[in-house]
């Protein structure tokens, strides 16, 4: 696919500083192999490979620096990731650090989950038209099951129209301006949401969805990791 916006510069931010208490493994999730290398590593792949990317900045603990150098980076010998950047406290004050790691002449950011390695060009490339033209787009699937909203006595309060449910997924794309003004409203206003897009909406700023792919898994469990071993042998 082209990219119409040729002379634009594209950063993308890679979040992995989560502990990963689920995956209930003595290492974290984004330094645990995946065939011949960690899942961090397969994630960074999509975006070295893809042509209109021009920088990629990791953002892991500081703890963690090493560890991410010595397995996830250096191996690997990767030309676009410009740094390692130092996650915050939760997973909005480590994006807002990767923002701030940004040199003034950027034009779009990419929000990409760390453990999210299956993400392809196509999905990519159709986020970042969306955002040139609306100013922000996330990649998203309907959902598949009837949701429930429940009470705080666990019944059910109400059953939404599944047509109009959405399971957001990453990327996430917006202009840098937009994702930068509405981390610094989401700051002062002591906001503190499940992604970016909901600070954007937090502006009243439209967010265009993208159709993503159920294959674009976030490996949270060990099962989600079994599935990620049958997706990969899949692709070779």
């Amino acid at each position: 696919m082209r990219w119409s916006q040729i002379n634009s510069k594209i950063s993308v931010l890679i979040p992995a500083a989560g502990q990963g208490k689920r995956m209930e493994s003595s290492v974290k999730k984004p330094y645990l192999m995946l065939d011949d290398k960690p899942i961090l590593s397969h994630t960074i792949d999509r975006f070295e490979q893809n042509s209109v990317i021009d920088e990629i900045f990791v953002i892991v603990d500081q703890s963690d620096f090493t560890v991410c150098r010595e397995n996830a980076l250096t191996p690997f010998r990767y030309r676009k990731v410009r740094e390692l950047v130092a996650g915050g406290e939760t997973r909005q004050a480590s994006v807002f650090n990767g923002l701030r790691a940004l040199s003034d002449d950027v034009d779009f950011v990419v929000v990409h989950d760390g453990v999210r390695p299956f993400i392809d060009d196509k999905i990519i490339f159709e986020c970042l038209e969306a955002a040139a033209e609306w100013g922000s787009a996330v990649s998203a699937v309907p959902v598949k099951e009837t949701i429930k909203v429940a009470n705080e006595e666990l019944f059910v309060d109400h059953t939404p129209q599944r047509e109009q449910l959405w399971q957001v997924q990453t990327p996430q794309v917006f202009r840098k301006s937009l994702i930068v003004e509405a981390h610094k409203k989401a700051i002062h206003d002591r906001i503190d949401a499940p992604d970016d897009a909901a600070l954007v909406e937090n502006l009243g700023s439209p967010i265009k969805l993208v159709m993503g792919s159920y294959k674009n898994v976030k490996l949270t469990t060990p099962e989600d990791l079994r599935i990620a071993e049958t997706l990969l042998n899949d692709e070779i």
